[in-house]
């Protein structure tokens, strides 16, 4: 299918450009921008006047609950909520049931994802078997099936000696570990930050140093192995300065935060809002900051979704009871935006953080805008408003601290490898 994108204002962060010109697309790649290739002639024209095109998204967390959760959420459902949100390609952890911990489960999973024609899905493997944290899983089996790194998701390694094997090993091969820095002793029973919010509604607390100590075992076994790590969620300002300190020193580390600790805080929490049950807890206003200005001096490397459907249900119970997890495929683009806007931030830079950094990271050939890549792109609408509601979303999660809020900035068109998988009709 060959297909013409007219008029865009096209951004690609790779290239810095920023100008009004048309792409076309042919056989799955992107042939030219600018002037139109000889011979060229489109089946079909996307009229972008007043759009931005861009790199389709690339979401390092989302969780599809296939297998084992489908009473949350299917691959269905949640494939089209990615496309929605101009997700091109997205990475789901292996918490599922069972765990991603075997070869059979990869396949599975990814034959079934890729004979929908929609978003490159890219499975994370299991790191420990059941993710029990004992014993290792067959990594380089899971590799060969489709894995593109490991982790153990939310579960807790608490077992050093296990950890310092992994990592071992992950070097030797060349394999890439994704670990989330939370300790397990210290946030064991705790549903907030241990700040002032949860005093007064008297929430178990997580303190801070749960994440910084967690974090400190970590780096310092990078130092022992050379292995790269992929560090997840981070949520405090102590945390976003060890990272600064182990990527001045040279160390193989990349990290991510998600989109609600990006906005929110502690304080949103309010009178028990179990929307802003998440893991890890929203932090103080001081922490925010910190972890906006990490991501812009590109200390924190990219912006996740951290899309984790939840039933209804699970979040009317008392906020110590609920269930954590937060639906975001479809708010990361315009969450971003809006963090663009509040500290005037030049686009080119914000949605590095969701397109070509995140596709560093995981290494696939995505993310940018040029000739022979990929012809995986997004057209959206920055001027356009929208409310989050339940029936705006289309995951089967309707599970968001944003709900009933305000967005600006609505997809219009997706594509994936050449194919238009996603048109709002409105546009």
């Amino acid at each position: 299918m060959k297909i013409h994108i007219a008029h865009g204002r096209v951004i690609d962060p790779i290239s810095q450009r920023d100008e009004q010109t048309d792409i076309y697309l042919a056989a799955g790649k992107i042939v030219a921008l600018g002037r139109c290739p000889a011979g060229f002639s489109a089946n079909r024209v996307i009229d972008a006047r007043g759009k931005l095109v861009i790199p389709g998204l690339v979401d390092l967390s989302a969780r599809l609950r296939e297998p084992g959760y489908e009473y949350l959420a299917t691959l269905e459902s949640e494939m089209v909520a990615a496309t929605v949100g101009g997700v091109t390609s997205l990475c789901c952890p292996p918490d599922t049931d069972p765990p991603l911990d075997e070869p059979g489960l990869v396949e599975m999973l990814k034959h079934r994802a890729h004979g929908r024609q929609q978003t490159n899905v890219y499975p994370l493997g299991a790191l420990t078997q059941q993710l029990q944290g004992t014993r290792l899983t067959e990594m380089g089996e899971l590799f060969d099936a489709g894995c593109i790194a490991f982790s153990q998701a939310n579960a807790p390694l608490v077992d050093t000696q296990v950890l310092l094997r992994a990592l071992d090993y992950a070097a030797t091969f060349g394999f890439t570990v994704w670990l989330q820095p939370q300790d397990h002793y210290l946030s064991r029973g705790g549903v907030a930050h241990d700040g002032e919010v949860a005093s007064r509604l008297g929430l178990p607390p997580i303190p801070s140093c749960a994440e910084t100590i967690a974090l400190s075992t970590i780096l310092q076994l990078v130092r022992e192995t050379g292995a790269r790590v992929h560090l997840c969620r981070l949520s405090s300002a102590k945390g976003v300065e060890l990272v600064r300190a182990a990527k001045a020193e040279g160390l193989p580390v990349t990290c991510d935060i998600s989109i609600n600790h990006l906005h929110l805080t502690e304080h949103d929490i309010g009178y028990f809002n179990a929307h802003c049950r998440l893991i890890p807890p929203l932090r103080s206003l001081r922490d925010r900051d910190a972890l906006r200005a990490g991501l812009v001096d590109g200390t924190i490397d990219a912006l996740v979704s951290d899309h984790a459907p939840v039933d209804v249900d699970a979040k009317q119970l008392p906020f110590e009871a609920a269930e954590p997890g937060a639906s975001g495929l479809e708010l990361l683009l315009p969450l971003t935006l809006a963090w663009a806007r509040d500290n005037r931030l030049a686009l080119t830079v914000a949605l590095d953080r969701i397109t070509s950094a995140p596709a560093r990271i995981l290494g696939i050939p995505a993310g940018q805008l040029s000739p022979g890549q990929p012809a995986d792109l997004c057209v959206f609408d920055p001027e356009r408003e929208w409310v989050v509601t339940p029936t705006t979303l289309k995951s089967q999660g309707k599970n968001t601290p944003f709900l009933n809020l305000p967005m600006l900035g609505k997809v219009s068109h997706t594509v994936v490898g050449g194919f238009i998988i996603h048109e709002d009709a409105r546009a």
